[in-house]
């Protein structure tokens, strides 16, 4: 069936936004698989907080409004049945994505990666363990939910150290009957936590458990992940080219053994007047009422979007961000007047400006079409009050991203710093 024609797009990123592209930046959409509808002087490099979505994703979730727009779950009707079809289609994309098994692990759906921590963490039974551990870099997602989480529980937190390649500096004592939530990629400098498999097994030997959050490592470094034997991951769709939406891959073990703080429909099999009877799908611990199922459906499509992308150049995604990550930070490192903070290319780049505010030089750049982001990056305690560092631009690489646009952000860039 031939698509259908769709209208001009409209806003920021659209062929409909307020500046064409001039005669020496011709339109390179042609050159973004997926992005047909994006301008070619739009520079967005802000995936980091979350990714544009390809149109088989607007696609999918237009799709359900139009023609199916029901419930899942609780319905006998044709339209509920697909929804139900879909999701469980999505559930099936997450699980082979992440390489771990239906038999021993279930996919929930939550509003972010935030949502699905501070969930896990507040519905852990009371008295099973002995700490909470986590580490210094931690993204606030971690940072705060495991500093609530240990008041809520009235047990110790520990912030364990870094080393200067992402490795958790611990003894192993830490690890005794602990709750352990890392991250798997860093937030401000995309560096993947190396050793993570072995730091697993060693908490699960001294009877711990581990949460991953994997917001970042998810969209950027997946096969980190792969066959991890993490308690729970937790991530966002919306960092992996889909809609707004949190999901948390989690052992049966772990959910069934959870009591839940949110309770609601779609969560109970029985009512008495002063009691209930959770259902036995482990999913439903973290999800309480009505679903978001265009969200998930949308998901599910860009799951399998990512499975075939290749870009312009036959690239697959890690080749395609990584190649592009290395001439932005090459180039950024040629320029005057501009600290990098990580030590190596990857698809998240954080720069320190040394003659202007951060933020006042993402404003220069948004005024030049260049899409950053500036600040702290939610690793408030890290930058600011352990190095002590004021705010920083993050350049972020996404599959929409091309060589155009990293030679206009290089061109943009290189007066900026060079005027200081």
């Amino acid at each position: 069936m031939d698509a259908p024609d769709r209208p001009a797009r409209r806003g920021r990123f659209g062929r409909g936004a307020s500046r064409g592209p001039s005669a020496s930046e011709p339109d390179d959409g042609a050159g973004r698989p997926g992005f047909d509808y994006l301008s070619g002087d739009a520079v967005y490099l802000d995936s980091a907080c979350q990714t544009l979505r390809p149109q088989p994703v607007i696609d999918a979730v237009q799709d359900y409004y139009l023609h199916t727009g029901a419930c899942g779950g609780r319905v006998k009707y044709d339209a509920g049945r697909r929804v139900d079809a879909q999701v469980q289609v999505t559930c099936e994309r997450a699980l082979a994505a992440f390489g771990v098994s239906s038999r021993r692990y279930s996919c929930a759906f939550t509003l972010n990666t935030t949502y699905g921590l501070g969930l896990l963490l507040s519905s852990l039974p009371q008295g099973r363990f002995a700490r909470i551990v986590t580490t210094v870099t931690e993204h606030n997602a971690v940072f705060l939910s495991t500093i609530a989480a240990a008041r809520r529980a009235g047990i110790p937190r520990i912030v364990l150290e870094r080393g200067d390649d992402g490795s958790i500096l611990a003894d192993g004592d830490e690890w005794r009957d602990a709750v352990v939530v890392v991250s798997a990629m860093d937030n401000v400098i995309g560096m993947v936590t190396p050793g993570l498999r072995d730091l697993i097994a060693a908490v699960h030997r001294a009877g711990g458990i581990v949460i991953v959050d994997a917001a970042q490592a998810a969209a950027h470094a997946l096969e980190a992940l792969r066959g991890l034997d993490a308690d729970a991951i937790c991530f966002s769709a919306h960092k992996m080219y889909g809609p707004s939406l949190g999901i948390v891959i989690a052992t049966n073990e772990l959910l069934l053994s959870l009591d839940p703080v949110i309770v609601g429909g779609g969560q109970v099999s029985a009512v008495s007047r002063d009691d209930f009877t959770l259902l036995p799908e482990p999913h439903s611990r973290l999800e309480p009422g009505l679903q978001a199922w265009a969200e998930i459906i949308g998901f599910g499509a860009a799951l399998e979007w990512l499975g075939g992308f290749r870009s312009a150049h036959g690239e697959t995604l890690a080749v395609h961000e990584h190649r592009l990550a290395t001439r932005l930070y090459e180039g950024l490192a040629a320029l005057p007047h501009l600290q990098l903070i990580g030590p190596a290319p990857t698809p998240v780049i954080s720069v320190l400006p040394e003659r202007v505010d951060g933020h006042r030089l993402a404003t220069f750049l948004a005024r030049a079409g260049i899409s950053v982001r500036s600040g702290s990056f939610c690793a408030h305690h890290w930058l600011i009050e352990r190095r002590g560092l004021g705010p920083l631009v993050r350049f972020s690489i996404g599959a929409h991203n091309t060589d155009a646009d990293i030679d206009r952000t290089l061109a943009r860039m290189a007066p900026m710093m060079a005027g200081l």
